[in-house]
């Protein structure tokens, strides 16, 4: 895909990964929308000529308000980037209204724009879909069960999305990055990748059509995955 001149939504797109991805798709003149909800980033995003739009997807109110803000635009990329980590523990203090938010954030807002957004990306000559999940959709971590869950959820439902969507115009894309530099990712003390060249990764994917993008490190765990998922396994639980 040709990305000059096309018009993409980044959700999460005021802070890290989504941020990068923004500015890049910029870069290559695209006409970039993102979403948040910190007020101080969205008026950066502005200031940064992005149209930023408060949306919390949290929440079917937030994918409602993101939905309804850009009724009519000629969508040609999507990318569902925003996402929401954080450790959790069954046999300690594990909250479950937070659950409820990650869950709905990371695997019911992606669904909600896509069905929202679908019919536009269709009458578009081309068109992207970008989910972006992560290697832990490969393999669980231990300290993560609800953020694992959600992304291999995701992945699952964009490998039928593909195959669902095989015969039209739009090319459906999974990212799956290793552990990025982010604020997400400040307590997690393992080597991570800087969120620029992640985001590169993922504009690459975007103007090759990859099917799937294994981002960094990711490349080795899925390596390791197709020749021993039970190994796979046993090297990402322990993080």
């Amino acid at each position: 895909m040709r990305i000059n001149g096309k018009t993409a939504l980044v959700t999460g797109g005021t802070d890290g990964i989504g941020l990068e991805v923004a500015k890049q798709l910029k870069e290559r003149g695209a006409i970039v929308a993102v979403c948040g909800r910190d007020a101080g980033r969205l008026a950066s995003a502005r200031d940064a000529g992005f149209q930023a739009i408060e949306a919390d997807l949290s929440t079917k109110a937030g994918c409602d308000r993101l939905i309804e803000e850009l009724s009519g635009v000629p969508l040609d990329i999507l990318v569902n980037n925003a996402g929401m980590g954080g450790p959790s523990d069954l046999l300690g203090d594990f909250d479950l209204d937070r659950t409820d938010r990650a869950i709905f954030l990371n695997l019911n807002a992606p669904m909600h724009l896509i069905a929202a957004f679908l019919p536009a990306l269709r009458e578009r000559p081309e068109a992207a879909i970008v989910n972006v999940t992560s290697g832990l959709a490969l393999a669980p971590r231990a300290g993560g069960p609800v953020y694992c869950a959600t992304k291999a959820g995701l992945r699952s439902f964009t490998q039928v999305l593909r195959h669902q969507l095989r015969n039209t115009r739009i090319t459906v894309t999974e990212a799956l990055p290793p552990v990025v530099e982010t604020r997400m990712t400040e307590q997690n003390p393992h080597r991570k990748m800087p969120a620029p060249d992640c985001a590169a990764a993922i504009i690459k994917a975007i103007e090759t059509g990859q099917a799937e993008a294994n981002i960094g490190a990711t490349k080795l765990l899925r390596a390791v995955s197709e020749i021993s998922p039970a190994l796979a396994r046993r090297i990402m639980i322990r993080y």
